[in-house]
């Protein structure tokens, strides 16, 4: 006999994974109610039955996955915080420990193998319902990290050090959802013993520059200048190059050896 309880707890848990995965690939103005249904094998009500609303279930969807993440953020901060000192950890550090609970929920059954990709278009997403929907539940997470940053930057404004981390936390977590992990793991530790410590230790260094690179380097800003000031003349040789080879760069075979991402990208 059919358990009408667990009928429905099936509907949501679908509902709920169908906006996922709609949301990863599209984000949050790109997916519609019909779509959700479709994937999840439901009724077009059933999403107003089981949340009252697209609003409702995205809502519940964000915390569901990211209520456990924020909570381990904080736990993990005020535990480095007490067993080396706040004022000793460097912005490196306070990245590492935003992004240390990401990577460890990717690898456990509470996050599961999206869960990187879901994080990268939250932090992505223009969407006034998410960025107003993360502000009001998760600012005071915010705050607590933002200090923790400007101890470690202290010669920063509260605004330069709100744009680098604007920058600095979109680029981390978009290499990390954009890729697969254990091939992005492997990438990385080539010749070296496989391990997440490694791999985020390495996308860290990367990306850490964005935080602490001095921004009145006015010998970098002459050097793009002078390159800037070439674009126009490059521009008319590949237009010359083009029209010689009379072949649409689409079809044409890219020369020279590309980088993992751009062989990805092209196809080869």
């Amino acid at each position: 006999m059919n358990n009408p309880r667990a009928n429905s707890s099936d509907t949501r848990r679908r509902l709920l994974e169908a906006a996922e995965a709609l949301f990863i690939r599209h984000g949050y103005e790109g997916m519609l109610l019909r779509q959700i249904t479709s994937e999840a094998k439901v009724n077009l009500a059933a999403v107003n039955y089981h949340f009252g609303s697209k609003e409702a279930l995205v809502q519940e969807l964000l915390s569901s996955r990211l209520d456990r993440l924020n909570e381990e953020r904080l736990q993990l901060l005020s535990l480095c915080e007490e067993r080396f000192g706040a004022a000793t950890l460097d912005a490196p550090t306070v990245l590492g420990i935003l992004f240390v609970p990401a990577v460890r929920l990717s690898r456990d059954s509470a996050g599961g193998i999206s869960f990187m990709r879901l994080l990268g278009r939250v932090y992505s997403d223009p969407s006034p319902f998410v960025r107003g929907f993360l502000y009001e539940h998760y600012q005071p997470i915010y705050e607590r990290f933002f200090e923790a940053f400007a101890r470690a930057l202290p010669h920063q404004s509260r605004n330069e050090l709100g744009t680098r981390l604007h920058f600095a936390l979109k680029a981390l977590s978009g290499v990390l959802a954009g890729e697969n992990m254990d091939e992005l793991i492997a990438a990385i530790c080539v010749g070296e013993a496989v391990s997440d410590s490694l791999m985020l230790g390495r996308l860290v260094a990367f990306v850490s520059p964005l935080l602490t690179t001095p921004f009145d380097n006015l010998a970098q800003v002459r050097q793009v200048e002078q390159v800037m000031g070439l674009a126009p003349a490059a521009a008319q040789a590949a237009d010359a190059t083009l029209r010689a080879d009379g072949e649409p760069a689409a079809r044409r075979k890219p020369r020279g050896i590309l980088p993992l991402w751009a062989e990805k990208v092209v196809g080869v």
